[in-house]
């Protein structure tokens, strides 16, 4: 089969081995995978002489079961999440603890997207987000965006900010979010007249970059005892006195929900009780696609672009080239 590696700082498409069928694993025919950019590009630049195999989130037809599973079936479509399991492949094998149904009338190609989905959920439980929070996302990539729709979705009073206009206009015809920001002076407006001074019960980080900057600023326009939540690739540098004075809470969210890196949980199929892990990143998915079918959330207007397989290093150009080419939700595709 084909699947989608980088190599010396460069994208490449590379013949594999199909992964071999586990007991407690589905085999699925990939339909479309979804590039995550902030993850992948940072995979492609440190990429050296042994290949590197670049996704972790995709949509397809499942072709072949494990002995063990039970509940799932050849011709169901299913929505995928997890390194090493799941990559811009042809054909993956994939535990059924990273697999979710996926209705017929959810589009395959926002299901795609369900790894990321579980990361933006996760991040929000991180930030123990209640009804009514009024909650702070800065950076509006396809992450942000979605970890942007999901607040909005729960009730909470959801801003963004971004420094590109047109991704904040997108987030608003995508949800009628109101308050969408392009300058620290809107998001300091907001704060004094929408929360009396007060600041947000919790901020998101969905940006990347050297962040010692953006947490301090983050650190004033949030209430006491607040959250902030780094979701992005930053760099944690912050101020002390800043976090002292609101006695703040600066964390960080690991990917999509307890179980991830756990290789009795994911390799084994392992499930953790529900009554002591209530959201697993399997659960977490599973409610990203509920979100889709009950039409809480939308992708489709963030998709930009779409490349066949073997013009992946066409869609990885599209990042790396910057922000002006547009580039925001892009599906890699395999028909």
């Amino acid at each position: 089969m084909k699947i989608v590696a980088a190599k010396e700082g460069k994208v490449t498409i590379l013949q594999a081995d199909i992964p071999e069928l586990n007991k407690r694993h589905v085999q699925v025919r990939t339909e479309y995978s979804g590039i995550s950019p902030g993850t992948e590009l940072s995979a492609i630049k440190r990429s050296g002489l042994s290949p590197v195999y670049l996704g972790y989130s995709a949509v397809g037809i499942v072709e072949k079961t494990g002995s063990e599973v039970r509940d799932i079936h050849p011709g169901d479509r299913v929505a995928c999440y997890g390194v090493p399991y799941v990559r811009h492949a042809e054909v993956i094998s994939v535990p059924t603890n990273l697999v979710t149904k996926v209705p017929l009338h959810v589009n395959p190609e926002e299901a795609a997207f369900t790894g990321l989905g579980a990361i933006a959920i996760h991040a929000l439980r991180t930030a123990d987000v209640r009804f009514g929070d009024k909650v702070l996302v800065v950076g509006l990539g396809i992450l942000g965006n979605l970890v942007a729709q999901i607040a909005s979705a729960a009730a909470c009073h959801t801003a963004a900010y971004d420094l590109s206009k047109e991704r904040v206009q997108l987030l608003r015809g995508q949800t009628g979010i109101r308050w969408g920001f392009t300058s620290e002076e809107e998001v300091e407006r907001f704060v004094l007249n929408e929360t009396g001074g007060a600041g947000f019960d919790s901020i998101l980080l969905c940006a990347g970059g050297p962040g010692e900057a953006l947490i301090n600023k983050s650190l004033e326009w949030l209430r006491d005892l607040g959250k902030i939540v780094i979701v992005g690739d930053l760099s944690m540098e912050f101020s002390r006195d800043l976090m002292f004075r609101k006695e703040a809470q600066i964390l960080i969210s690991r990917a999509g929900g307890p179980g991830r890196y756990d290789v009795h949980y994911e390799e084994d199929n392992l499930d953790y009780p529900i009554g002591f892990v209530r959201w697993t990143e399997g659960r977490n998915m599973d409610e990203y696609v509920r979100l889709l079918a009950d039409k809480r959330i939308t992708v489709s207007p963030a998709i930009t672009h779409k490349f066949a397989l073997e013009e992946a290093s066409a869609a990885y150009g599209n990042y790396q080239s910057g922000p002006d080419q547009g580039a925001l939700a892009t599906l890699i595709k395999y028909f």
